[in-house]
């Protein structure tokens, strides 16, 4: 509808912010899964037709219409209130459809760009000491996993260990490392799945594999053998998926308990209460970033459809590049580095 009105299409007299949003969450939203259309619509009702919904799509000045363009991508990004009033903001929309909203909405609570907001990247000296503060938590891999490979949270719940996977000579392939076992020389994790609905990756792009550093690798035996421990404790109440991230007794992890018990880590590591899980994703392109990893060796790993997509992102975390990322995160986690 916003886009019918910058092209000079006319909306009735009576039509408003408000019937457009409402129309939206009616009509726009086929093929997402219930969770998300929650959120949408509760967002929309909450914040967006409150505020904006009396205002009349045809009373609309240009620069109006440029508000109400960046209130509806507020709903669509799930961006918070704050980032929306920010008259600096850039045109959310502006980049056109189909290149991750959801994604790029997220990542812009994190920048500086919002007065009084610390970012929403860890910095390296904040990432150690959650890695340190992660180890005694069940969930130090997934942790571990997540900050030094970027993968999306959603991705990592879904992780299933026939995707780990370990280099072997003797067959000159990559073979599942409950198979081939732990003791080889390179590793790495087939992107392919999330807990979205059907199993699918965000986008066909996001299917990726990606080399494991040596401490991911690492924190991924020590959490297969409590794996085994917890199996045989549960005995028969032990449910066989096969994921690598799961509750004592095999069932998928909860997005509600990981942010819980990252949310206790953060806490132990000094810097609060107030991150999620998916920031450990904006941290490890902030990360890779400064550590000398480019614009486009980072959307591959980040599992985006170009670099552009991954500037418009993280345009705040990134920063002038020449190497690229495992090797990366071995230099600068590996033992006995000072921030």
């Amino acid at each position: 509808m916003v886009e019918d009105l910058e092209a000079g299409v006319k909306a009735p007299a009576t039509y408003t912010v408000g019937d457009c949003v409402e129309d939206w969450l009616a009509k726009g939203l086929k093929g997402l899964d219930d969770d998300t259309v929650g959120n949408y619509g509760n967002l929309a009702r909450k914040h967006v037709i409150p505020l904006l919904g009396k205002a009349k799509l045809a009373d609309l000045s240009r620069r109006r219409r440029r508000v109400a363009r960046r209130a509806l991508r507020h709903v669509v990004d799930s961006e918070p209130a704050a980032r929306a009033r920010d008259p600096q903001a850039r045109d959310p929309a502006g980049s056109g459809a189909g290149h991750g909203h959801a994604e790029r909405g997220r990542a812009r609570q994190d920048p500086q760009g919002t007065a009084g907001r610390p970012s929403r990247a860890l910095t390296l000296e904040q990432a150690r000491a959650v890695l340190e503060a992660a180890q005694s938590s069940r969930l130090h891999a997934y942790v571990v996993v997540s900050l030094l490979t970027g993968v999306r949270t959603e991705e990592a719940r879904a992780l299933q260990w026939a995707h780990i996977v370990a280099w072997s000579d003797e067959t000159a392939e990559w073979r599942p490392v409950v198979k081939a076992g732990f003791d080889r020389d390179r590793f790495a994790v087939y992107v392919w799945r999330s807990v979205r609905a059907h199993g699918d990756t965000k986008t066909e792009k996001s299917r990726r594999t990606l080399e494991l550093p040596l401490q991911a690798v690492d924190a991924l035996r020590r959490h297969h053998k409590r794996q085994a421990s917890d199996k045989l404790k549960a005995g028969p109440a032990w449910q066989e998926t096969g994921l690598v991230f799961c509750s004592t007794t095999g069932k998928p992890l909860d997005a509600a308990n990981v942010r819980r018990g990252f949310r206790l880590i953060t806490k132990k590591a000094g810097i609060g209460e107030t991150w999620s899980p998916r920031e450990l994703r904006h941290s490890f392109v902030s990360i890779m970033s400064d550590g000398g990893v480019p614009i486009e060796a980072i959307a591959d790993l980040c599992g985006h459809s170009s670099p552009a997509v991954t500037g418009e992102v993280y345009r705040h975390q990134l920063r002038p590049v020449i190497t690229r990322g495992a090797e990366v995160a071995d230099v600068v986690f590996g033992p006995g580095k000072s921030a």
